[in-house]
Order: C-alpha cells, then structure tokens, then sequence
C-alpha cells in the first residue's frame, strides 16, 4: 500500500460546457476519475431511495427515484434542494473517500473528482488543483437545448444555482476549451496531467 496520496484534480464546469466528455479524457489517459453525478443516479436506485421517498412523498416508482418528478419538486424550491441535498451529499461524500483510499492503495499518482458544483458547495477545500472546462455563452446555450426535455425555464433556473462561468475560470488552475472538438481538448488534458505530474505529492 502506498504511504503517499495521489494528487487530487478536481473537474467542473457549467450545464452544456463539456465537463462529462473532458472527463471521459482523463480517464481514456489512465487516471481514476470519480463521477459525482453517477454516484447520486446511483443512489437514486439504491441506498437513498426510502429516504428520498420520505422526504418527498411520491418521488419515487417501482423502488427507485423518478428524476424528473423529483427535479419537479425541488427546481425552484431551495428549501426542497437543501433538504435533498442534506439526503445525498453525504452518501456522495463517503463514496468519494472510499474512492480517494482505493487510488493511495493502489499508488496512483493523480486522481480525478468531476463535481458539477464543485465551488458553490466548497467542495474546491480537497482539491490540490483545479480543471474548468468552458466554452463560449453561445455554443453552452446551443449544446443546452440539445438536451431531450430543456426549456428555457429550466435552462435558466440550473444556470441561476451555478457559479458563473467566468468566475469559475477565474478561480481555476486550469481551464479547458471544449468548443474545438475532441483532438484539441484532449490535447489540452494531456497538457495539464504533463505539467500536474510535476506536482509535489504529499505524505500523510
């Protein structure tokens, strides 16, 4: 077992910015990366489900949460979303822990956390470095609309809970540019893992 803990990189971005696919590049280059949206849909099938159907009666079908009846419940109620929120972050939270000691066991070098609201929940305090991922307004917006169910209202309400996206760049170590196809992002991951690499790993 390693002594020494990987480097963490945390990755983010806003709805439509291409932060699932980038991620999908860290990986395709042998990093360990943890998904916290497929840690919650996870949940959503299994662990969080009677707790969630407590909290709100009729969310749930056929023993799993029903997204889009719960997204009805809690989209423009914030009391709603920190009452969901309070149910499944902490879930998350143990899973990425259990993540983060699998990778030190097995001498990983960098790992990374894709976490959609990576800085408005503060969740940035465990990152050693972090990636944003960002395009131009025009190109989230389009991408956005190419999603099956959005409107404008939606649309508009997930872009009011989330940072803006300049002041994410602002605050990242890193930023990728998605709007030029997959070569040139993927060029730019390699770039970042080249210059993290040299990094200093800390002992704990």
């Amino acid at each position: 077992m390693s002594d020494e803990q990987p480097i963490v990189l945390c990755l983010t971005g806003s709805l439509g910015m291409g932060k699932s696919a980038t991620a999908t590049l860290f990986a395709e280059a042998g990093v360990p990366v943890h998904d916290s949206d497929a840690a919650v849909h996870k949940l959503y099938d299994g662990e969080a489900v009677a707790a969630i159907e407590q909290a709100f009666p009729g969310s749930t079908v056929n023993g799993k949460v029903d997204r889009a009846r719960l997204a009805a419940l809690v989209l423009n109620d914030s009391a709603a979303l920190a009452r969901l929120e309070a149910i499944v972050h902490p879930l998350v939270s143990i899973g990425r822990d259990r993540f983060l000691a699998d990778a030190k066991a097995n001498g990983a070098p960098i790992v990374v956390l894709d976490i959609p609201l990576l800085f408005e929940t503060g969740a940035e305090r465990c990152c050693d470095a972090v990636v944003v991922v960002s395009v131009p307004a025009e190109v989230q917006r389009a991408r956005a609309f190419e999603r099956p169910g959005m409107t404008v209202e939606k649309f508009n309400a997930i872009l009011a809970k989330q940072m803006p996206d300049a002041e994410k760049c602002r605050r990242a170590d890193f930023i990728v540019d998605s709007s030029k196809g997959f070569d040139h992002a993927r060029a730019q991951v390699r770039d970042i893992l080249a210059v993290v690499a040299k990094m200093p790993r800390t002992r704990r």
